[in-house]
């Protein structure tokens, strides 16, 4: 079983949201993967996009920079 670690969660009201940030991520090297929304978020869209914590940082930087349309911003145990 995986060790479940602290995550950067990035929620999304559009799927088109969500694969503009994987887009993006993959283009700045800002580690993370699309997944589902945990039960415990809710959100727009199913999708969203989890970053190691340490990743925290360029994350919202990339958010910010690009105007990307997010629902939310969250640290959560996955």
């Amino acid at each position: 079983m995986r060790e479940r670690t602290e995550k950067c969660v990035v929620t999304f009201r559009t799927t088109t949201g969500a694969m503009a940030m994987e887009g993006l991520c993959r283009e700045n090297n800002v580690p993370g993967r699309l997944i589902p929304v945990p039960r415990s978020i809710t959100a727009g869209c199913g999708l969203c996009w989890a970053a190691p914590w340490e990743a925290r940082e360029a994350v919202e930087a990339l958010v910010m920079k690009e105007h990307l349309d997010v629902d939310g911003i969250y640290a959560i145990i996955l």
